[in-house]
């Protein structure tokens, strides 16, 4: 099903009646309008049917339109592998019943994003089977992402007020929990990877139940959004994923640009690919050489470490900062690269592969290594597709989806590289999908290096772009331009967009929906591990508690990105 006929054809052949799904003309991707009352049967019919065969569930979230009837919309996006095409659904609802029927039994990648839009908008997904706040502690008041709710609004949090699982609970004198046992594995554990916490029930040394909580980094960040100007978002975006911050903000700025309707230099774009490409490596790095560590390997952790910081070198010429950069600006980069930018990246595509096969050469086929990560957390394709997995983490399942390869940005499709992809589906083959995706970011970065033109790193419409700071200081009208652009933003078209890149984990969505003002009305962030780690609690039964540590290092849960 190649186009919009065909899809709408395919649809309408089970729902005719066009007051219950409707197409919505014109946006960047095929909307449809959808009555609650069919929404579960439309999501089993977009999932079942061949010639759509939407599987994979990509976000669900709330907006909130309180000048409308129908005060709330959820909004769904989603997408087919087999077909390459993405569609969105809009289900309306009124304020005094923010209700919609839950799409988990169809979409297990549904359990959490309901729940986040039930937290943070307050609408109820009926027959969810866990429906509680994710974010927010339990004794939050109200739902942050409305918009009658005040953002300097603060709310002292009360003692005794815990949400835990039933079952961790005291253990009732029945068969069921005969001499089993809780224990709670984080949040403040070196293997939690970040404030995560995992309750776990142990039947002797196997975990039979388990439950994840999290939300101890969550800062709103999309409500923050709401109340800066859109380049002020930008560092906001380098706190999501910090171990590859250049990433976040590239996939901003370019799903502004999309709803702009404007593009960033070739030079600049250059940049934007090998920064990335380097924040993937060393993103990479982390996980493998952390979770290395976690599992005893201390040695060849040191040997990524050392690479990493070889990377920040060159990413700190660049912008001045190691971690949260804020380089990227909507239309371009805030300045030029150094001088000797191409001599510091050639050491990296010298030095880096020496480390990593260092690296390799005392892991890969470890014994003890092989046995702590082969079969253990092992997922099907299937099953990865159904949570939402995306990444590398989807493509050591054997799935080999790649936006970079699916839908080019930037000029990947100029680029010669693999997806590299494995079967196991197991924590020793999410290790050998990132061992040759560092090696793959390497040859991306060289060719793009190779091909860098000389020319400006930012456009030169002052509608987007500050001008130039010496033209600031003596003209006048860029100094007007200067100031506008600071103190009221750039002016956005009014209208929506879902912009997606590959980053490092998976894909990074940004739903962005625009009123025409100098400040975003809602900003949605997909964040590709917050789809992944809703399957960990799942993937644990019959496993370990060390096992349990192995497979939670594999995942790459990265906390701000996973809280925002």
């Amino acid at each position: 099903m190649g186009t919009r006929e065909q899809r709408l054809a395919a649809i309408r052949k089970s729902f005719p009646d066009e007051a219950l799904v409707a197409e919505v003309p014109g946006g960047d991707l095929q909307t449809f309008r959808v009555d609650r009352k069919v929404l579960v049967d439309l999501a089993r019919h977009l999932k079942d049917d061949p010639d759509l065969d939407f599987k994979l569930l990509l976000d669900v979230c709330g907006v909130d339109y309180p000048e409308r009837a129908e005060r709330f919309e959820s909004v769904y996006h989603l997408s087919s592998l087999t077909h390459g095409h993405r569609i969105r659904l809009k289900v309306p609802m009124p304020a005094d019943a923010p209700v919609v029927p839950s799409v988990y039994p169809v979409w297990r990648s549904a359990d959490w994003f309901e729940r986040e839009a039930f937290d943070l908008m307050g609408i109820l997904f009926s027959g969810h089977p866990n429906l509680k706040r994710i974010l927010c502690h339990p004794a939050f008041q109200g739902h942050a992402l409305r918009k009658d709710y005040d953002p300097g609004q603060r709310w002292l949090l009360r003692e005794g007020e815990q949400d835990e699982p039933v079952w961790a609970r005291a253990v009732q004198e029945d068969e069921d929990h005969f001499e089993t046992q809780v224990l709670n594995l984080g949040p403040s554990h070196p293997a939690s990877h970040g404030t995560l916490r995992t309750v776990v029930r142990l039947d002797g040394e196997v975990i039979t139940q388990a439950e994840t909580e999290i939300g101890y980094l969550h800062r709103c960040f999309e409500k923050m959004a709401e109340s800066h100007t859109w380049n002020q978002v930008i560092p906001y975006t380098d706190r999501l994923n910090y171990c590859s911050s250049m990433m976040n903000g590239v996939g901003y700025a370019l799903a502004v640009e999309k709803l702009l309707g404007v593009e960033a230099p070739p030079r600049a774009q250059s940049i934007r690919i090998i920064l990335s490409e380097l924040s993937r490596v060393m993103d990479h790095i982390v996980d493998i050489g952390a979770n290395l560590n976690d599992i005893g390997a201390m040695t060849p952790f040191l040997y990524m470490y050392e690479a990493r910081e070889e990377l920040y070198t060159v990413l700190e010429a660049c912008c001045g900062s190691r971690l949260t950069m804020s380089y990227v600006r909507v239309g371009g980069v805030s300045h030029d690269v150094p001088a000797d930018f191409g001599e510091g990246v050639r050491f990296i595509l010298k030095r880096v592969p020496q480390l990593v096969a260092d690296m390799e050469r005392l892991i890969t086929e470890n014994r003890i290594f092989r046995q702590r990560t082969e079969g253990v957390g092992k997922l099907s394709s299937e099953d990865a597709i159904d949570w939402g997995w995306t990444g590398p983490c989807l493509r050591a399942c054997g799935v080999p989806f790649d936006v970079r390869k699916s839908y080019p940005y930037m000029g990947y499709d100029q680029l010669d590289f693999k997806v590299p992809i494995a079967h196991g589906g197991d924590t020793f083959a999410r290790y050998l999908v990132r061992v040759e995706e560092i090696k793959q970011s390497l040859r991306i970065v060289e060719q793009a290096l190779e091909a860098m033109p000389p020319g400006p790193i930012i456009i030169s419409d002052h509608n987007v772009a500050l001008p130039a700071k010496e033209k600031v200081y003596t003209e006048m009208e860029s100094l007007i331009w200067h100031f506008k652009l600071v103190m009221e933003g750039m002016k956005v078209p009014a209208g929506e967009v879902y912009g997606f890149t590959e980053a490092a984990n998976g894909e990074l969505g940004y739903y962005i929906v625009s009123d025409g003002s100098g400040k975003p009305y809602r900003i949605k962030v997909r964040p590709p591990c917050f789809a992944i780690f809703q399957a960990y609690p799942h993937m644990l039964k019959g496993h370990m508690i060390p096992d349990a540590v192995a497979i939670l290092g594999s995942l790459n849960v990265i906390a701000g990105e996973l809280d925002r």
